[in-house]
């Protein structure tokens, strides 16, 4: 039997009739979705989840340069050849003048140095006497005149060749600069001026804290090629806390190494 053909028709404008019902209804939930819960997503990525539970996080932006280094210690902010510079190298090779006296020399415990070197040198036995060891300042300030007598001396004693490794000539001698001091032990005394002064406790206490003071040991072992003079613990040079806290930091052995002046164990010739 063929089909009606109004039955067809009928067929039809229902089927579209339920196409445009659901459609409708589709937009219909859309828009509503579009007015409030779209709206709260509006910007955002797709790969966002639509879950309020879940938030994105905080992105902390980069610095746009980089931070600032550490300032470096000047080693050229004082003079090493001005007399009056609390840096100044005298060694083997760079004497002091003749003639020159410090302006500042003041009085601890019987030797002179100059004025800066005070206020550490009496802390520094102030310490060490706390600590047990007793420091005991046996000389500061030699001029150049007492420089000679003292190395004229030492080689009537004891030769040529070993006052040149253990006594500076006149004029080359770290104690006219009212800058450099001798410690004897007050504990042992048979070790003073001997180079078993290192081993006693007062040479062992000046190794591990005279620079706390602004002191340096200036001949040691391992310096002996620099600074041209076999070692003497008790021998120390001022150079202020900045500059030695600096020495100790760096590992730098001696006073010509970190200002890079020469030295060596020769004079100049003639």
């Amino acid at each position: 039997m063929r089909p009606r053909p109004w039955r067809t028709v009928t067929l039809v404008l229902l089927a579209l009739v339920t196409v445009l019902g659901v459609g409708g209804l589709v937009t219909g939930l859309w828009a509503e979705l579009s007015g409030s819960e779209a709206t709260r997503f509006e910007g955002q990525t797709e790969a966002v989840p639509w879950d309020e539970a879940i938030t994105a996080p905080t992105l902390v932006p980069r610095p746009t340069t980089a931070p600032p280094l550490e300032p470096t210690f000047d080693l050229a902010q004082h003079s090493t050849s001005d007399p009056a510079s609390p840096w100044v190298i005298v060694n083997k090779q760079h004497p002091i003048a003749q003639d020159h006296v410090p302006a500042d020399l003041v009085d601890v415990d019987g030797a002179r140095v100059r004025a800066p070197v005070q206020p550490d040198l009496t802390a520094m036995v102030e310490a060490a006497a706390a600590a047990g060891p007793r420091l005991v300042v046996r000389g500061g300030y030699r001029s150049y005149a007492e420089q000679a007598g003292a190395r004229a001396a030492i080689e009537a004693r004891r030769g040529f060749a070993h006052a040149e490794r253990y006594s500076a000539r006149p004029g080359f001698s770290e104690h006219q600069t009212g800058l450099a001091v001798d410690i004897d032990s007050g504990t042992d005394p048979g070790c003073n001026l001997q180079t078993c002064f290192a081993r006693t406790p007062e040479g062992v206490w000046l190794a591990e804290h005279a620079w706390e003071f602004g002191f340096v040991v200036r001949y040691t072992e391992a310096n002996t090629a620099v600074t041209g003079y076999a070692p003497e613990g008790w021998h120390l040079r001022w150079v202020g806390r900045e500059l030695t806290a600096w020495l100790r930091t760096e590992g730098v052995g001696s006073l010509e190494e970190a200002l890079g002046v020469p030295g060596g164990a020769e004079y100049p010739a003639g």
